[in-house]
């Protein structure tokens, strides 16, 4: 994806007008609700990973530091939100009974949404009526599985399902905000708010929808997930994400929610709305057959990048800062940082791009992964500053830095240029 600082005049390409950011609400791990408290927390460089909270489960039950044991887990750490279980239903005129049975999924992207909408200047109920789309990453249903592992098939209540199914994450934001746009989930795994995103900028421009809310949420209630990644030698066993770093041991989990407000530039600007930035070009690919089914593809990678910088009319050498996926695994961050390097550090001959990954401050929140670095890079555009990569000591030897032209920024940063 490639962004643009919404002040920057730019060139509108036929039939692929920029995409304005115009609102942000998000819930992420640590303190940071809503983007203020969010820029605050990345500016600060705080680390907001916890052990896991007793309110989920007890660590002690399914900890092991071996990786790999049947039914136990290397790492307990993760990024968590406080009061996942707290919620206004009263507010989005949900009733108790049918709230209780709702995933906090969908109670995390109802109150995202909402702050969203306030953020970008909608009054209550302006978007009423209106031709907004809901675009929304997700993959996990821990919820379901808590309520579904009770035997006595007498729970089941007329909220069950629709608290549970998927689908039901975007539709109940179009259903309570009355949106007529297009309302659907993706779950792509960890692009899955990535490519709702994707979808929400090719249905504003084919005028499917004039505004659209976009995000992804993730929410870790259960040790199944944690126990599953660990046998797959997944997990950092001393739970931070070391992106780049040549100690970089695997990802830590953590949950969250984000939505933004998009609208078409021109919208945006004649309707007077603050733009956080604007989104010039996104692509979409699959990797195909690689040497697993979880390791990436470093061809299919830089593909993509290209393809996105076609379409936003962007010089790759012209970038000047990439918000990476950078789990902190010695597998995937190699091939990703040579994808970028092979396309944005080619025959390069101005300064470093600076390369950086949210993870490190507040988890891989997974389905909502994406989101969060949007919203991360929204906001550096926005201010103009750089936030430090956390946990970047020695350089992984894997990624050539000094060949591909790339920087991991570990102190703030002032940004020179807008390209990201």
């Amino acid at each position: 994806m490639q962004l643009l600082d919404g002040a920057t005049k730019t060139h509108l390409m036929e039939n692929a007008e920029p995409i304005a950011i115009t609102g942000i609400g998000c819930r992420f791990p640590g303190e940071g609700h809503g983007p203020d408290a969010f820029w605050k927390m990345l500016l600060g460089g705080v680390d907001a990973i916890t052990e896991i909270p007793l309110d989920r489960w007890n660590a002690d039950t399914f900890y092991d530091p071996q990786a790999g044991l049947p039914g136990k887990t290397n790492s307990r750490w993760g990024g968590f939100i406080e009061g996942i279980d707290q919620f206004d239903a009263a507010f989005f005129g949900i009733s108790p009974r049918e709230a209780a049975l709702m995933d906090p999924q969908q109670r995390l992207l109802l109150e995202t949404a909402w702050e969203s909408l306030e953020d970008a200047g909608f009054v209550a109920d302006a978007a009423s009526g209106t031709n907004t789309g809901v675009f929304v990453g997700i993959s996990t249903f821990d919820y379901w599985r808590l309520q579904s592992s009770f035997r006595n098939k007498t729970t089941i209540e007329t909220h069950t399902t629709t608290g549970s199914v998927l689908s039901i994450a975007a539709n109940r934001i179009s259903y309570l905000f009355n949106l007529h746009g297009p309302s659907l989930v993706v779950d792509t795994a960890c692009s899955s708010s990535l490519v709702a995103l994707h979808l929400a900028c090719k249905s504003l421009r084919n005028g499917e929808c004039t505004t659209a809310l976009a995000g992804g949420v993730n929410a870790i209630l259960n040790p199944d997930t944690f126990i599953g990644f660990s046998r797959m030698s997944m997990l950092s066993p001393d739970g931070r994400c070391k992106a780049f770093d040549a100690s970089g041991n695997g990802f830590v989990r953590a949950e969250g929610a984000g939505v933004i407000v998009l609208k078409p530039l021109s919208v945006a600007q004649a309707d007077g709305d603050r733009i956080y930035c604007v989104i010039r070009g996104t692509a979409v690919n699959q990797d195909g057959k690689t040497s697993s089914l979880t390791v990436p593809g470093s061809k299919s990678q830089q593909k993509l990048i290209r393809a996105a910088c076609r379409e936003a009319g962007v010089n790759p050498l012209d970038i000047d800062y990439m918000e990476a996926h950078g789990t902190g695994t010695s597998v995937g961050d190699p091939i990703e940082a040579g994808a970028i390097g092979a396309v944005i550090g080619e025959n390069r001959t101005s300064k470093e791009c600076l390369l950086g990954s949210v993870k490190t401050n507040i988890g891989h929140l997974e389905a909502g992964s994406g989101i969060a670095g949007v919203i991360k890079t929204a906001l550096l555009l926005h201010h103009g500053e750089v936030p430090p990569n956390l946990h970047f000591k020695n350089p992984n030897p894997d990624i050539d830095f000094k060949k591909w032209k790339l920087r991991v920024p570990v102190i703030v940063e002032k940004l020179t240029k807008n390209n990201v």
